[in-house]
């Protein structure tokens, strides 16, 4: 009888646990008082939240991931020309974060961070650049093994006077990286070698979407037959076929079609863990919300576009159970989160905020 109890016990308390997950957001800091990157305990069920830990005195922590063994984090420092790379060793359980080393981004204004076992790969803004850093063993960060400097330019002079590498992504394989550049409108396809050195990332292919529409998030769908690439400068999602490593276009649509001569602003695009429904965020004029049906064939169609319940919509994510979507409003400092119809897609204001300055990126981890 006592066993039963205590793996009755057990099994109760191993079900709360995965209920629990860490929510870590990343910030700006100069605009009002963040400390940076927060961790938060995040109850996916009931939203119940709670603050854990945060760091001191981190500078733009705008864009963050997290190790596949979490144990560490890595987070750009978007700050011009002092822009940087940093490594923090995290404790999931606790939420505590310890920095352990910086470099130089090799570009200004880094924008957005991934990893894998071996290397972290950035995309620099207003450098134009992407950059590679090798990790070391104690999860710090060498300087940059490999420094790609975009060039050229699009029509939109007052946003594509240059290049603007907007984000770096691996493709599910991982057997390339994929970076956008809104600067150029192109995407770019790069086949890559995590032990390559100064060739970690070599240039396979590029292919272009509308002439000054500004690309700046991609997703592929779960299974990795689609591509979704969110154009921030006209508020566009291009759909792509994605079959034996090549990029055919088959749609393209606008997020917030009844913005009639608003201002565009797109930021971030998601898709549900079961592949059903695509979400797409629009600042500018818009600050909405917009939710897409995603048909077998990797069409869209629109199903819903609803106010962020803020202003300046940046990044956004949906719990790891797909019941909630979370939305980072960085104008107005606040977290809103939606509750999610699995079948429908439909999202709904929960009337629930997390206050904190100026959010952006927002990531789940388990324990």
């Amino acid at each position: 009888m006592k066993l039963i109890k205590a793996l009755a016990l057990f099994a109760v308390m191993s079900a709360t646990a995965q209920d629990n997950y860490n929510l870590i957001v990343g910030t700006y800091t100069k605009a009002c008082a963040s400390k940076g990157i927060y961790v938060y305990d995040f109850n996916i069920n009931t939203l119940e939240c709670q603050l854990k830990s945060n760091t001191e005195g981190v500078v733009n922590p705008s864009y963050l991931t997290v190790s596949a063994d979490k144990k560490f984090i890595y987070s750009v420092n978007e700050d011009g020309k002092n822009s940087a790379v940093s490594s923090f060793k995290f404790n999931s359980v606790t939420g505590k974060l310890d920095f352990i080393n910086k470099t130089d981004s090799n570009g200004a204004d880094p924008c957005y961070i991934i990893n894998d076992d071996k290397n972290v790969l950035v995309a620099n803004y207003s450098g134009g650049t992407i950059s590679v850093f090798n990790k070391k063993a104690d999860g710090s960060l060498a300087d940059a093994v490999q420094v790609i400097k975009l060039t050229g330019s699009g029509p939109d002079k007052s946003r594509q006077e240059a290049p603007h590498a907007h984000m770096v992504y691996f493709s599910p394989d991982k057997k390339y990286v994929f970076a956008n550049d809104l600067g150029t409108d192109k995407i770019y396809m790069y086949s890559y070698n995590p032990t390559g050195g100064t060739k970690t990332l070599t240039l396979k292919e590029s292919f272009s979407v509308k002439a000054g529409s500004g690309p700046r998030h991609l997703i592929f769908n779960p299974n990795g037959t689609f591509l979704y690439v969110l154009q921030e400068l006209e508020g566009l999602i291009t759909t792509f076929d994605y079959v034996n490593d090549k990029l055919t276009q088959v749609q393209e649509l606008n997020v917030t079609p009844n913005l009639l001569g608003g201002k565009h602003g797109a930021a971030d695009i998601h898709i549900s863990n079961d592949g059903k429904y695509l979400y797409a965020t629009n600042r500018g004029d818009a600050n909405t919300i917009s939710a897409f049906r995603v048909h077998a064939n990797g069409l869209l169609q629109m199903v819903q576009q609803i106010s962020t319940q803020g202003s300046g919509p940046r990044n956004f994510t949906i719990t790891p159970n797909d019941a909630y979507l979370l939305v980072a409003n960085k104008n107005t400092n606040n977290i809103a989160i939606f509750k999610r119809d699995k079948s429908t897609g439909l999202l709904t204001d929960t009337g629930k905020k997390i206050e904190l300055c100026q959010p952006v990126c927002l990531v789940f981890s388990g324990k």
